[in-house]
């Protein structure tokens, strides 16, 4: 990516902890505008928290997260949203007895200046419009996630964090989702993901990291990563290790 432009995300040795567990360890990177930037790694190497931390919803042991330059680390999660983060939550998160609609209100709530409002979420995904009234409890999972990007959109951020966006949904469902992301980036969406579907990430990303046990262990573009360099950062086997053949990430 071009070094002209300041980077919008910036994380900078970033430790994060759940009680005495050292969940992120000492993770820096950082975000261009206009990215899609995946980070992945198996079940367990620090994801979620890493993309929970930067929105807030835990806070870091040490380190910084900067946006446009400035510190956000101590920033509360709502101040958060304000300034153009939005996270989708593993698993969704909506509430169930709510209609989509009221779901979608919600994410409206504090939303920012920008492109995307109700009317424009039924536009990406149409669907919505003759099942507003329906609570999302009655939904399926592909549904669920539809309108958990949308509540997420309407808050018009400037980074969207997708946290496992495929996690337990049907290839076709996955594929149809991942295919709004041009459309996204095109409205001035800068994204950010968390994805253990490594061939899914590598599809999408314009740079990829890899966490293992908390620990970055590789970054670059998809076009310069060897599957056996991947495959030795998702498992923390030395490159060439007879042990990684055919042990493809899925």
């Amino acid at each position: 990516m071009s070094g002209s432009r300041p980077p919008l995300l910036e994380v900078e040795d970033l430790t994060v902890h759940h009680g005495q567990l050292r969940a992120v360890s000492g993770v820096s990177f950082s975000l261009l505008p206009g990215e899609t930037f995946a980070i992945i790694g198996a079940n367990g190497a620090g994801k979620s928290t890493l993309l929970r931390t930067i929105v807030g919803l835990h806070r870091a042991s040490s380190g910084r997260i900067r946006l446009d330059g400035k510190d956000v680390t101590g920033t509360p999660t709502v101040a958060r949203l304000s300034q153009g983060l939005a996270l989708v939550p593993e698993g969704r998160r909506l509430f169930p007895s709510l209609t989509v609609e009221e779901n979608l209100k919600v994410g409206a709530h504090r939303a920012r200046p920008g492109p995307f409002d109700i009317a424009r979420i039924y536009q990406l995904f149409p669907w919505m419009v003759d099942r507003r009234r329906q609570r999302a409890a009655r939904l399926s999972g592909g549904e669920q996630q539809a309108v958990a990007i949308g509540r997420a959109l309407v808050s018009n951020p400037r980074i969207l964090l997708l946290d496992e966006l495929s996690l337990g949904l049907a290839p076709v469902v996955v594929q149809r989702i991942y295919g709004l992301l041009p459309e996204l980036l095109a409205d001035g969406v800068t994204v950010l993901l968390v994805e253990q579907d490594v061939t899914q990430a590598m599809r999408v990303a314009t740079r990829v990291l890899c966490l293992l046990e908390g620990r970055a262990t590789l970054e670059g573009t998809p076009a310069e990563l060897s599957r056996a360099q991947i495959e030795a950062a998702y498992f923390g086997l030395a490159t060439g290790d007879p042990g990684t053949e055919g042990a493809v990430p899925s």
